[in-house]
């Protein structure tokens, strides 16, 4: 059984910075790709940023400059650093991993419970 374990989020004035982490804990042989997505009311859940196993980053447009994502292979972990929050950020976000399975060698996606983030303006 594999588990994300979100933490950070919360409420900052516009200009603010958070910053949220993300721990795969489980069954795993090795995870891939991770990533973090988020979903405002009423609209679809898109991707904010992820990283692969190597480092290689990608952004979505709207926070490129803004946002950075981290990653700690030793630990399973991803970190997400939000600087320059806007209104438009406040969000569920959520992290995303594909990770291959001690049990099975399986390839399987998992995502954690959501953490909110809250920008006032």
């Amino acid at each position: 059984q594999v588990r994300l374990v979100e933490s950070g989020g919360g409420l900052v004035q516009t200009g603010g910075s958070l910053r949220l982490s993300c721990q795969a804990t489980g069954s795993i042989f090795t995870v891939e790709t991770m990533g973090w997505y988020r979903q405002a009311p009423g609209k679809q859940r898109e991707l904010v940023a992820s990283i692969t196993g190597r480092g290689v980053t990608n952004y979505a447009d709207s926070v490129k400059g803004r946002f950075s994502i981290s990653r700690d292979n030793a630990k399973n972990t991803i970190s997400l650093q939000m600087n320059s929050l806007k209104p438009e950020d406040t969000a569920v976000y959520y992290c995303n991993a594909a990770v291959i399975s001690a049990t099975n060698y399986r390839v399987l996606s998992y995502w954690g419970q959501g953490t909110q983030v809250t920008v006032s303006s």
